[in-house]
């Protein structure tokens, strides 16, 4: 009797924990108690259930993404070794044509990347982001050099006499490339480009609707006529490349590729000096070519002023320009009217442009040093106030220090000022790449919601203490009075 009531107590003990279990009467008889072979099955059954389910529990405790510790309801089959050993020889094949991917050159062997890999990753999609496409802003630096080729050498050979019969076919051979480049920019890869129209991202396959329904913008148009042929008119007034004027109107391409590689450059600030120096280079050249054109119509060696034929050209007129656009002085004195209101000119010019490219490097320069500057106003206002309160010698030199170490650690004072201006959802980002692994190695948050761990990283805020410095003590005693 004494089994039977354990076996009940057994039984009722499980109920609560599985409520589907079947429950059979049992009749013994007063005399005899004859154990009943279907109650011994159902327990064992539970036990092996209550079994299966404290694995479960284990298993999803140890995966702390999931917000739920209970168990798929479904769950497939375990292969067969048949399937097993099909699924071997695929994956053998598979592999196979990868390792026989090898290369012979003077007796050394080495693995090459197959023909088909480079295809694919070559093969232009049927919508370009161009804010995370590489491929893009390569095809951009290309089309740039392009664009600067006509920039420099169109005004270049219009006026120094550099483009002779007898080198026309090297320059032709070089337009074209340029043109080539243009007409693929313009017919592939822009069509491709997503753009926003209405607040939504237009991503289409069909290139000539993308075509059509994107030249409806100005920057477009001129991207039109930058290719328009005018060089026909070459067999009607000879090689002139005055013709190829319209191909400097592609300065859309030039500005996105500034751009982009801006965005993806660790020091910025050194591209934009960079730019800033080619800007002030190419005003330079171009009043280097208006001086030649200017001497060209005065009569080369007419006056002290014009340039007088000798020595190498473009740089004794480059070095004119230099010396007129920064107003350093000492030239010859203009001697005819045209002389002198050329002359004006340039003064004014130059002291347009010079403090105009100055400013704008002052203020690359001060970006750049943004928030070094930052740093050492806040520390010289800390230290003015502590000798303002007569602070002890030695908290001072720990506040030097830690502003020392924060600065030298993560390159600022606050990280918060930064995830301000941000959106919830990208802050959200930022703070699972930066924090989430330090919490997923806390066995208190193991197996909590994914959601209470995300509202939690958006409220971590990052403190840096001094090497030594207790943050927490082990044992400490908290009072609250209600």
């Amino acid at each position: 009797m004494s089994d039977l009531l354990r076996r009940i107590s057994i039984l009722s003990s499980t109920l609560s924990f599985f409520p589907f279990v079947l429950i059979s009467t049992l009749k013994p008889t007063p005399s005899v108690f004859q154990p009943n072979e279907y109650a011994d099955a159902q327990l064992q059954e539970i036990v092996r259930k209550m079994r299966e389910r404290a694995t479960v529990y284990k298993e999803k405790l140890k995966d702390p993404v999931l917000s739920s510790p209970e168990g798929s309801p479904t769950k497939k089959p375990p292969p067969q070794p048949k399937e097993e050993k099909k699924e071997e020889k695929i994956d053998d094949t598979e592999v196979k044509p990868e390792e026989d991917h090898y290369c012979d050159m003077l007796c050394c062997k080495f693995k090459k990347t197959p023909l088909k890999k480079y295809m694919e990753y070559l093969q232009l999609p049927d919508s370009i982001d161009s804010y995370t496409d590489r491929r893009y802003l390569a095809w951009l630096m290309l089309v740039t050099v392009a664009y600067n080729w006509n920039c420099w050498f169109l005004p270049l050979r219009f006026v120094f006499p550099y483009q002779t019969p007898s080198n026309t076919i090297y320059w032709f051979t070089v337009d074209i490339l340029c043109d080539i480049c243009y007409l693929c920019d313009l017919l592939i890869f822009q069509p491709r480009v997503q753009f926003l129209k209405g607040g939504d991202i237009i991503v289409s396959i069909y290139i000539m609707i993308i075509v059509t329904f994107k030249l409806t913008s100005a920057l477009q148009q001129l991207d039109v006529i930058s290719v328009l042929p005018f060089e026909v008119l070459y067999f009607f007034f000879g090689f002139n490349p005055a013709f190829r004027a319209n191909r400097m109107l592609k300065h859309n391409t030039f500005f996105e590729f500034n751009d982009r590689l801006e965005a993806i450059l660790d020091k910025a600030y050194i591209y934009r000096v960079i730019r800033t120096t080619g800007y002030l280079l190419f005003i330079l050249h171009l009043n280097a070519c208006l001086y030649y054109w200017a001497s060209d119509y005065e009569g080369l060696g007419s006056t002290r002023w014009v340039y007088d034929g000798k020595g190498n050209m473009y740089l004794r007129c480059y070095y004119w320009a230099v010396r007129t656009l920064i107003t350093i002085g000492g030239l010859p004195e203009p001697q005819t009217l045209f002389e002198i209101v050329f002359q004006l000119l340039n003064f004014f010019l130059g002291v347009f442009v010079f403090s105009s490219l100055i400013g704008q490097m002052r203020d690359v320069i001060g970006a750049a040093t943004a928030g070094q500057n930052y740093y050492r106003s806040c520390m010289d206002n800390t230290v003015s106030y502590m000798n303002t309160y007569s602070i002890p010698r030695v908290v001072q030199n720990r506040v030097r220090t830690w502003y020392e170490y924060t600065w030298d650690s993560q390159g600022m004072l606050d990280e918060s000022e930064l995830l301000e201006q941000m959106p919830t959802k990208m802050q959200l980002a930022l703070a699972i790449d930066v924090n989430f692994a330090i919490v997923n190695k806390v066995d208190l948050f193991k197996g909590c919601d994914t959601q209470m761990i995300y509202d939690m990283l958006l409220r971590l805020k990052s403190i840096v203490y001094l090497p030594g410095d207790f943050v927490c003590k082990k044992v400490s005693i908290v009072i609250s009075f209600k």
